[in-house]
């Protein structure tokens, strides 16, 4: 990202000006409070949004000037999105949620099947394969969208508040589980304002008011 701004109707100024980089492979929080910007950096970055102006380059490519259907190809194929309330659907089970995840990516149903239980047994969830949902934990559930994020072997993974919801012994745990995906291999990026979390996170950027103020890189490895 290179000075990168986004404003919003009736002068809101939510970035003033961002720039940074995150390297393939890097595990990354950023921090800040409530209005700091930090989640409309996430949509940025994950193509959700289009910035005002400046620069946003994924894998090399400036995804400003990209068609709608490109930016959902990329999606598809490189991203992987973890969000705070899940979004699940409660009627499916998770085996359906999952395979969802590959809906638009021309898979045919056996193969996002075989795709999702793969998944699921990465998240250590393949024995309630066939559970619904709504009779699942919210650690259970949050899993269920860590393996539907990474059905499709993103590069890049998005977490959005992933511990929001859990209680601090399930919430570590799902940290660890985003740190077994990094170590494997993807970038993963979590956006908290929960320092306890962020200070387990080997790089922390820090958000206040729309700018980037503190950018620190701690290798913290399993601690």
């Amino acid at each position: 990202m290179r000075d990168v701004v986004k404003e919003y109707p009736g002068e809101v100024h939510a970035l003033r000006g961002v720039s940074f980089s995150i390297d393939e492979g890097e595990f990354c929080a950023i921090i800040g409070p409530s209005g700091s910007g930090k989640s409309t950096l996430l949509y940025i970055m994950g193509t959700l949004e289009r910035a005002s102006s400046g620069v946003v380059r994924i894998a090399g490519e400036d995804v400003a000037g990209a068609s709608e259907r490109a930016l959902a190809a990329l999606r598809a194929r490189r991203i992987g999105f973890v969000f705070q309330q899940f979004h699940l659907l409660e009627a499916h089970t998770a085996l359906e949620n999952v395979a969802d995840g590959l809906l638009y990516a021309g898979v045919s149903a056996r193969e996002r099947r075989c795709a999702a239980l793969d998944a699921l047994e990465r998240v250590g969830l393949g024995h309630r394969a066939h559970h619904r949902s709504a009779l699942m934990s919210g650690g259970e559930r949050q899993r269920v969208a860590i393996a539907r994020a990474l059905v499709s072997e993103p590069a890049i993974v998005f977490a959005d508040e992933p511990t929001g919801n859990l209680d601090t012994v399930t919430g570590a745990e799902v940290l660890d589980l985003l740190r077994a995906l990094n170590e494997q291999g993807t970038t993963v990026v979590v956006i908290t304002h929960d320092r306890e979390i962020a200070a387990r996170i080997d790089r922390r950027l820090e958000m206040r008011d729309g700018l980037l103020v503190h950018d620190e890189l701690i290798a913290t490895g399993a601690a």
